[in-house]
Parts: C-alpha cells; structure tokens; sequence
C-alpha cells in the first residue's frame, strides 16, 4: 500500500510542478536569472519531498510549491513594469573588455577569471582579443562579443546588395501526416502536394518530413527505415 501511495503521489508532484512550470513561463536555463535558477531547484526539491509524502501530510509541500511559484510570477511581472526592480533582481550587463582594455575589477564582480573568460572568446570564436571591440556579460550568464569592424562578417548591405527576405519554411507533412493547416497557410492545397509529390515520385506514407519555403518549393525527407552509425565523432 506504501508504495502505491508513493505511486499515486508522485503523479501529482509532476503534474503540479509542470502545471507551476508553465505558470511561470518558457525561459530556457541559459535565460534564467540566478534568482529563477534558485527558484526553480527549490521548488523541484518540495516536488520530490511531495512525491515521498505518506499519511496524508501532502497539502504542505503543496502549498509551499504553490507559494514559490506565485513569488517567482510575481517577481517577473514586476520585472517587466519597473527598471529599478529589475536590475535588482535579474542584475545588470558587466562590461568586461573594451577598447583594447581588459576591465580585472568587472571580472571580479563577475567572479570570473581571466582563463574563464578567455575561454568564453574562443568559444565564441575569438582567438585574439585584438579582434574583438568589447565583450559584455549579460545578465543570463552569458558573453556578448563585439567583434571590429574589420573583422566582422560581409553583410549584403556591405557590397550594395538587397537580397529578397526569406521565411521559415512551413512544416508540411510531419511522420507521414498532413498537416492541413500549414499547408492551407502556404496558399496550396491537396491536389498541389500530390502533383509536387508525383513529381518527385514519392508517396506521402513514405515522407519523414515534407516543408515548403516562400519561393513555393517543396522539400522533403523520405523514411530511410534504418539507423545509421558514423565513427567520425569519436
């Protein structure tokens, strides 16, 4: 019977901690503030206590869930109205190079060494900092690089070129199904995907995944029905 409990507790500590989740909003961990990230750990820590909780005493890490999840909307909404609570709670860009000049008491502030934050040039594919004109440390943790001006990449305003804007392509057929939506919203319809798809001479039971682009084009994957092993990444 213990275990059964246990069973039945912890389908309701998962199905209030996404419920909590989604009331809380979609931000990835690489956009979360240390506040959220905190948040978050401590609320999957009452989860797990929820999930263990027999003889009825389940209503106080629920409640307490509730609460943590409350004070986290609370905090982004509040956020979002005033400037001064959110640089309090979500804090404020470091600069850390500019100029040609490495900031060491920013780096402190970051709790970052210089190793570190050589590292984070390299990965951001910044060998020589003489390459770059300022790199700042935004406030999900991450390091924005401004490369110079001579070293940035050649844009099509560069070289007096107005290239047609492109568009996501639209997802057609996904596993095998239609999807009558998107392919309402692309301006085809049925007898359009089959003579698009005769002409490629495939069955829509054998495409994987099928997307049409804005010039109208119809892409698609067919089901290659076998796993396949490449030993070039080890």
């Amino acid at each position: 019977m213990e275990l059964i409990a246990i069973f039945f507790t912890s389908l309701g500590s998962l199905a209030a901690m996404f419920l909590l989740t989604k009331l809380m909003g979609q931000r990835q961990v690489s956009q979360m503030s240390m506040f959220d990230y905190v948040n978050g750990i401590t609320i999957g820590s009452i989860a797990a206590e929820f999930a263990t909780s027999l003889g009825g005493d389940f209503l106080k890490p629920l409640i307490a869930m509730i609460v943590y999840a409350i004070a986290a909307l609370a905090i982004s909404l509040l956020s979002c109205k005033s400037l001064v609570l959110r640089k309090f709670f979500n804090g404020k860009p470091i600069v850390l190079f500019e100029n040609g000049k490495i900031y060491e008491k920013n780096l402190i502030a970051a709790k970052m060494d210089i190793n570190e934050f050589l590292t984070q040039c390299r990965v951001g594919g910044y060998f020589d900092l003489k390459d770059l004109a300022c790199a700042i440390l935004e406030t999900n943790g991450k390091v924005s690089l401004l490369p110079k001006s001579s070293k940035r990449p050649v844009t099509p305003e560069d070289i007096d070129l107005t290239p047609s804007q492109e568009y996501p392509p639209v997802n057609i057929i996904i596993d095998g199904i239609l999807i009558n939506e998107n392919l309402k919203y692309t301006g085809n319809d049925k007898t359009w995907l089959e003579k698009a798809l005769n002409a490629q001479h495939i069955k829509q039971k054998d495409v994987f995944l099928a997307t049409c682009d804005s010039q109208n084009k119809l892409t698609v994957y067919k089901k290659t029905g076998h796993a396949v092993r490449h030993d070039i990444f080890e």
